[in-house]
C-alpha cells in the first residue's frame, strides 16, 4: 500500500509528502493563493498522466514529436462539494506527426492507460481535442 502524508502548517496551508518522498505545498485558501489547491492538482495529475502516455505511445509509433503541451480545463459545481462537473483536455503537439498516430495515442491514453482519467471518468465527463503544428 502507498501512503501520502499531509501536515497542516497554518491557516489553510499544508505540506504533503507523496509516497515517492517528494514534498508538495498546498493552499486551500484561493484568496491567499500561496500554493496550488487540491482540486488544481487533480487537473495537473490528469494532464501529466495522459501526457506521459501520449509521449510514450508516439515514440513507440516512431513519430517525431518535438513538443507537447497539455491543457486541462474544468468547470466546478457552484455548491459544495465543488466537484468537477466537466473536464476538457487539449493536446498541443508539434512535430512531423501522422494525424492517425496522434489520434490513436490519445485514445489509448484516454481509454486504456491513464489511471487518473479512468478514476475521474467515473464521476465526470472528460472530452479531448488536439492540435498538430508542423515544424
Amino acid at each position: 500500500m502507498q501512503t501520502a502524508r499531509v501536515q497542516w502548517v497554518g491557516k489553510e496551508r499544508f505540506m504533503a509528502q507523496v509516497p515517492s518522498g517528494h514534498l508538495v505545498a498546498l493552499d486551500s485558501d484561493r484568496s491567499s493563493n500561496g500554493a496550488p489547491g487540491p482540486m488544481e492538482l487533480l487537473l495537473v495529475a490528469l494532464g501529466a498522466c495522459t501526457a506521459t502516455d501520449v509521449v510514450s505511445i508516439l515514440a513507440k509509433k516512431r513519430q517525431k514529436l518535438d513538443s507537447l503541451e497539455v491543457e486541462v480545463s474544468g468547470e466546478r459545481a457552484a455548491e459544495p462539494p465543488a466537484v468537477w462537473m466537466k473536464l476538457e483536455i487539449v493536446y498541443k503537439l508539434r512535430g512531423n506527426l501522422a494525424e492517425e498516430a496522434v489520434k490513436h495515442a490519445i485514445q489509448l491514453s484516454e481509454e486504456k492507460y491513464c489511471s487518473v482519467a479512468a478514476m475521474l471518468r467515473k464521476t465526470v465527463p472528460i472530452t479531448f481535442r488536439y492540435e498538430i503544428e508542423t515544424p
